[in-house]
């Protein structure tokens, strides 16, 4: 046997070792924790690690018997090196299972910093595993005895430090705070949403919003939801940013803006949904699983509903909403598509329906708008800024992030301001309102946070633009609510809470279902302290987990 082979059991227990406890050292430095929460979160799981390790001297099998703890340390590693914190969260596992490959790849693209130091760290443990058990490679006993020793010493260290986190900290539980408990604990609570999730079709079957229509059945009307993707607030023209992004609708008569417009939600899989059900983060966790959408409510009040999505199925609420309309179509399942098509193909596909002439049309466009990677997210058109190539997502090369990003809201800025067009054109009464689902962070203020969905959210993440418009026909016909919306959307307003329910009542749709407080078409409307849906969809207080 060469010294290699008889030396390689011990260089894989240590290499073993340090990888699995290379998350907790960084979480102990990178999380708000006491003195003794932070010395547990690293002593304590190394003693269990060093002591289970040392349980059995065919260490190859140990390796790959506790691959599960590697596979949530390489997530985590990820994770810590894209936010910067935070332990992966459930709303992270259900990512997994609910975003699409072409979304998956655009994004590892950008992480490959990240993906280095996860290969260099748990690659060569598997690959030496392997080694081992091909080749019987074994710890000796005198090594084995003396880590176990250790690492119970190390575990009981740990647990003095545990219960004095405990005492010191009112707030402090294990099942949040200690790594790998918390992933863990987290992985459960994702097992659990998703079951739930499988059972929505028999939950939410005898819903109904038991709609009675106000507007006279005479008169057409075209209606029109957008909801964005990934689009902040703060590089909007319209909003105040100093570049001139919305070229377009910064020109058009009749647009109303809200400028104090926040998401409940940083992740497009709870956010879409509160934005098309009267779901809000108060009521997530309890009604989430039984309601149905705004389109219900609207088919039930007799008009021809369509959802239109630009976005891939993702086995989610949005599916399930969407499949409430008399016309569903995601785009990109269509076969002749690119696989980034732009979001003005909605446009092609609603001038279709427009086309046949409905008396009655409430439809739901779900656009890709300005998710990563932003350079698939426009043409050459609507390229304003530049220079928008960048070789990675790092904050080195911030700048063309952004200037791809603006571009991104420049043509987002076409698409809606050719929706107001085609709607301006018919002869009905028309509405259309427009929000996102959440924003971005973009290395922003010299800060290292990019994307969204981060466990603890940013400001950039959760404020959104909001924007709606009404036909001078509308206008006239209905001045009351187009006098409460136009005064309304000037205050503080959640989106998550407010979206559906404004669209309901600009539409004429009685409901018992309907929150007139939540309204903005509303005289009753009333604002509120800005609320945030927690990864344990819990409602926080928004300020208390902005970072």
């Amino acid at each position: 046997m060469t010294t290699f082979k008889r030396h390689l059991p011990d260089i894989l227990y240590c290499w073993f070792i340090l990888s699995l406890i290379f998350p907790n050292v960084a979480l102990a430095v990178t999380e708000n924790l006491s003195v003794w929460a932070r010395i547990a979160n690293v002593v304590l799981p190394l003693g269990i690690y060093i002591w289970a390790a040392s349980r059995s001297s065919r260490i190859g099998r140990t390796v790959w018997l506790m691959f599960p703890f590697i596979f949530l340390a390489a997530f985590q590693t990820v994770l810590l090196g894209l936010y910067g914190r935070s332990v992966i969260s459930v709303d992270m596992f259900l990512n997994v299972v609910t975003t699409n490959g072409s979304e998956v790849g655009e994004l590892l693209a950008s992480l490959w910093p990240s993906l280095i130091l996860v290969g260099i760290l748990y690659l060569p443990p598997l690959v030496m595993a392997s080694v081992c058990l091909r080749h019987g490679l074994r710890l000796g006993r005198l090594p084995r005895r003396a880590c176990g020793r250790l690492g119970l010493a190390s575990a009981s260290a740990g647990l003095v430090s545990l219960g004095l986190s405990y005492a010191v900290s009112g707030s402090y539980a294990a099942r949040k705070d200690l790594y790998p408990v918390n992933a863990g604990y987290n992985v459960c609570l994702a097992v659990d949403r998703t079951v739930k999730t499988g059972r929505y079709g028999e939950t939410s079957a005898g819903y109904a919003y038991d709609s009675r229509p106000l507007h006279p059945d005479s008169v057409r009307e075209l209606y029109v939801m957008v909801v964005g993707e990934t689009s902040r607030a703060a590089d909007w023209q319209l909003m105040g940013y100093g570049r001139p992004t919305n070229p377009r609708l910064s020109r058009r008569e009749g647009v109303i803006c809200g400028h104090k417009a926040l998401s409940e939600s940083n992740t497009t899989h709870k956010s879409v949904p509160m934005l098309l059900s009267p779901v809000e983060a108060v009521t997530y966790d309890r009604d989430i699983y039984c309601v149905k959408s705004v389109i219900t409510a609207f088919s039930e009040a007799g008009f021809e509903t369509a959802f239109i999505s630009n976005q891939r199925p993702n086995r989610s609420f949005i599916d399930f909403f969407g499949m409430e309309a008399d016309t569903t179509l995601f785009v990109r399942e269509q076969p002749g598509y690119a696989e980034t098509p732009g979001d003005f193909v909605l446009l092609d596909v609603l001038d279709g329906l427009l086309e046949r002439g409905p008396r009655k049309l409430f439809a739901v466009l779900h656009c890709y708008g300005s998710h990563f990677n932003y350079c698939d997210r426009y043409g050459a058109e609507d390229a304003c800024f530049g220079p928008c190539d960048f070789p990675e997502a790092s904050a080195r090369y911030r700048g063309e992030l952004v200037n791809a990003y603006d571009n991104t809201i420049v043509a987002t800025d076409r698409f809606l301001d050719g929706l107001i067009a085609r709607l301006e054109a018919e002869d009905a009464e028309g509405w259309m309102i427009y929000t996102s689902d959440h924003g971005e962070d973009i290395f922003d203020n010299g800060s290292g946070r990019f994307l969204h969905a981060s466990p603890m959210p940013s400001l950039h993440q959760v404020r959104v633009p909001l924007i709606a418009w009404l036909s001078d026909s509308y206008r006239k016909a209905y001045p009351e609510e187009s006098r409460s919306l136009a005064v309304n959307m000037q205050k503080a307003v959640s989106t998550s809470r407010s979206f559906a329910p404004t669209a309901m009542a600009l539409g004429g749709i009685d409901s018992p279902r309907l929150d007139h407080g939540a309204s903005l078409a509303s005289p009753r409307y009333t604002p509120r302290n800005p609320l945030y849906l927690n990864d344990h969809n819990e409602a926080v207080s928004l300020k208390s987990m902005l970072k």
